[in-house]
């Protein structure tokens, strides 16, 4: 396994780990500040650049399609915040706030949400530090 996917795996996987159980406990915060965000636009813009960089970056260092699930995970996560970003970027925040409210139900499926990205973060993190950097 590279040392790039090793990295990656383990600091996205240990960040989302952190951020979904930081939303489990505080729900209601959590879904009021999401909406406060997609209703304050310059917020939303700099959300929008913050994402595209970030996934610029996992795309530009880590655009691996092959050698198993765990480097193909890694960019496909980098791609989906790259897209989440551009999105961020060009909607209209009446259509970012029907996109993920209307379109999402993000304040129904929330924990639903939440676990996907949960188990995603301990797969991430359990991989990257099973595996060794070579």
């Amino acid at each position: 396994m590279s040392p790039r996917t090793v990295f990656l795996s383990r600091l996205i996987g240990l960040y989302m780990i952190l951020v979904s159980l930081s939303m489990a406990a505080h729900k209601q915060a959590t879904v009021e500040t999401i909406t406060a965000l997609v209703h304050n636009s310059p917020l939303v813009f700099v959300t929008g650049i913050i994402a595209v960089v970030t996934g610029l970056a996992i795309v530009l260092g880590h655009n691996v399609w092959s050698g198993g699930a765990l480097p193909v995970i890694v960019t496909l996560v980098g791609w989906v915040t790259l897209f989440k970003g551009a999105l961020l970027l060009i909607l209209s925040p009446e259509a970012e706030s029907r996109f993920f409210f209307a379109g999402l139900h993000y304040d129904q499926l929330f924990y639903v949400y939440l676990a996907i990205d949960l188990l995603l973060g301990v797969y991430l993190t359990y991989a990257g530090f099973r595996s060794t950097a070579r």
